[in-house]
């Protein structure tokens, strides 16, 4: 069955001519027979069953949610294994149905390492300039690494296996010259935690990414991914608030200021634990009583669907520089608050609504400004306080319709992707590069 599909929707499926001599279909029955950590696979039919051995090799999917096979899959591999039951080869149960292939034998092979916490189309060495694919930390981000700071954000890069020229990873000779971002593209890790590089130095941030310690004056950290469009809920726990410290929890786009409290701009909207005060352009206005040690404390936003950022894909970055930090590439891009703050315009429809311990406290705020939100804590001193981005919520609101922000995990990788695909189209389609690559 597999064979057949892939000759019916080949133009579909690959931009790639269609092979004039028929041994591809050999080729895809050993490359499935190899990939033991993606296929099941079954060569022989079980003694004594009256299936044909023509029939043989079959094919399943070790992991049976399809919602888990995508544009990440690789790196999601790294992060979570799946553990099967019985001999793969033999007659054992495989737990799912199994697809038959094609003609020929399929051999076993030895299970694939996983090298390196990046997906890449070419071989690379650590003597190669452009050699990023390290491996990752089990968080999904480099321990060191640049901060967003001074007007400049810097986004965490990886190879792009569908550029149109990927061969050119394997060069050498961009030492010392711009590196094309069309060879690139963001690194995203499927999992929603508090970014390391989008948040004030000063700030303490726990291994796991989900708690946050306070240090000094107010400062901030966003989470890794943000909202655009659509009904969404987060939670935080206080886990220890001492008498002379605060917090200001709640929202922030992009260019909400990292070393000031949550609330101070344009761009960003806060709860503060100290009188219920809410907060935004520094304007205080009473919303309701305070928070403390012990609260669990909800976080609801909805976005209208029929704006510009909401029907807008996200940033590829490929227009902007590279820079190389640690053995890792980054995109460089640079802050124009000034230009933000001017072309900011309401988007109607919207609110946002905090809760404390399961108990709405009421609409904070009503059409706010059009952009992309990130939950956001912004900490007073030695408080500490952990984010639950979801599924699960201690306190889930009945009063509201809501996605978790966790699946902004899954929802970024294919709104990025799909966005990659877009640039690499409509460069194909202009010839422009950015910058010009030819050396």
């Amino acid at each position: 069955d597999i064979i057949p599909f892939i000759d019916k929707y080949w133009e579909c499926m690959t931009t790639r001519q269609r092979p004039g001599k028929m041994t591809w279909p050999n080729n895809i029955v050993k490359t499935m027979c190899k990939e033991r950590d993606v296929f099941l696979v079954k060569e022989h039919p079980d003694p004594g069953s009256k299936d044909p051995e023509e029939d043989y090799p079959k094919f399943g999917l070790l992991d049976q949610d399809l919602a888990n096979i995508g544009p990440a899959y690789d790196n999601q591999k790294q992060s979570s294994t799946v553990s099967t039951s019985g001999n793969l080869n033999g007659g054992a149960s495989l737990g799912g149905s199994l697809v038959p292939g094609t003609s020929g034998k399929g051999r076993g092979a030895k299970r694939k390492q996983q090298e390196g916490g990046t997906t890449g189309t070419a071989k690379k060495t650590r003597s190669d300039p452009l050699f990023s694919a390290q491996r990752l930390p089990p968080h999904g981000y480099p321990l060191e690494h640049p901060f967003n700071k001074d007007g400049y954000r810097y986004i965490l890069a990886e190879p792009d296996p569908h550029a149109p020229d990927p061969e050119k990873l394997e060069l050498d000779c961009w030492a010392g010259k711009p590196i094309p971002g069309d060879l690139y593209r963001a690194c995203l890790y499927e999992r929603v935690l508090l970014a390391l590089h989008d948040r004030a130095p000063q700030l303490k941030i726990s291994d796991d990414r989900l708690t946050v310690i306070g240090e000094k004056g107010y400062s901030m950290v966003r989470a890794s991914h943000g909202v655009r469009k659509g009904a969404w809920y987060f939670e935080i726990s206080v886990d220890e608030m001492p008498p002379e410290t605060a917090a200001r929890l709640g929202w922030s786009q992009p260019l909400g200021n990292l070393q000031a409290p949550l609330g101070y701009d344009k761009f960003s909207y806060s709860w503060r634990s100290k009188k219920g005060t809410k907060f935004h352009q520094s304007i205080g206005k009473h919303y309701s009583s305070g928070y403390g040690q012990g609260d669990v404390l909800g976080f609801y936003i909805s976005l209208p669907e029929d704006t510009g950022t909401a029907k807008s894909l996200p940033d590829t970055y490929k227009d902007k520089a590279l820079i190389k930090f640690k053995s890792y590439l980054y995109f460089e891009e640079k802050d124009f608050v000034d230009k933000a703050e001017k072309s900011l315009k309401q988007a109607l429809g919207s609110q946002i609504i905090f809760y404390k311990n399961g108990t709405s406290q009421g609409v904070a705020y009503r059409d706010i400004f059009e952009g992309v939100y990130f939950p956001a804590v912004s900490l007073y001193k030695g408080c500490t306080v952990s984010i639950n981005f979801g599924p699960y919520f201690k306190y889930p609101p009945r009063d509201i319709s809501y996605r978790p922000v966790s699946d902004m995990g899954w929802v970024a990788v294919v709104e990025h992707t799909l966005a990659d695909v877009l640039y690499h189209v409509e460069t194909e389609v202009d010839g422009r590069r950015s910058p010009p690559w030819e050396p």
